[in-house]
């Protein structure tokens, strides 16, 4: 297959390859490759020292102590666009890599008109619709998207003032602060969510892979894909004690 053919997963796969590994063991499904995950270090990464550095030059009165950490203030103001159009950047590849899967499906509207079952808990297991990525995970990534692309429009003008006028660059001040909030808050969420609210998805993100009952649990139809075998039976089978499958 021609390099221009190949989809961009499968060209980073090949030149990762040799970077780094990933070992499945026994009850575990490969969830993330090296390359996916190099790319989420990346942009989180990216976030963490945008965040930071804008947190400094928005309000360096209550944000005194993170200057010096980029060595000092003006220091940490030139850094941030920088930091800034890296994220951005990082993120447009992850976009690439992670498209197909984030596609919006019926099965995610129900999932977000469902959503009030999934944050008390109220079922064992996810619908048997949840691909690899349910709807509150599509609907985050969406978000990010939309608020990188106002962070990139809106950061310009902040950037070269002398070039846009007062007002341009004005509104992009407003428009750039909403969409760091919106972000934040998602950020927050995402943390929790990949540590305290489902316990084994971190080691996605640096194993590469996860349990079977977490698969069947929070991912069923990605799991039946992945496995070939039914969720449901082996939801059933574990809880009454039979050996995960192999």
């Amino acid at each position: 297959m021609s390099g221009t053919a190949e989809p961009f997963h499968d060209r980073a796969r090949h030149s990762m390859g040799g970077i780094g590994r990933t070992v499945v063991r026994q009850g575990e499904l490969l969830r993330h490759p090296v390359h996916t995950r190099v790319l989420h270090w990346l942009v989180a990464g990216f976030f963490l020292a945008s965040l930071l550095t804008g947190f400094a030059v928005y309000s360096p009165w209550l944000f005194h102590w993170i200057a010096p950490l980029f060595g000092g203030g003006a220091m940490t103001r030139f850094l941030h666009p920088w930091f800034s159009l890296g994220f951005v950047i990082a993120f447009a590849f992850q976009m690439v890599n992670w498209v197909g899967p984030m596609t919006w499906t019926k099965a995610d509207t129900r999932w977000i008109r469902n959503l009030r079952a999934y944050v008390s808990n109220d079922e064992e297991v996810e619908p048997e619709t949840v691909g690899f990525f349910n709807g509150g995970q599509k609907a985050y990534f969406w978000t990010i998207v939309l608020s990188a692309l106002v962070f990139l429009v809106t950061g310009f003008p902040m950037w070269f003032p002398e070039l846009f006028g007062r007002v341009v660059v004005s509104i992009s001040y407003v428009l750039h602060d909403i969409a760091a909030l919106v972000m934040l808050g998602g950020f927050i969420v995402h943390i929790y969510e990949g540590t305290f609210g489902q316990p084994g998805t971190f080691h996605s993100m640096t194993r590469g892979v996860v349990s079977r009952r977490w698969a069947w649990t929070h991912h069923p139809a990605w799991y039946r894909s992945a496995s070939g075998r039914d969720p449901r039976q082996d939801f059933e089978r574990a809880k009454q004690g039979a050996p995960p499958p192999l």
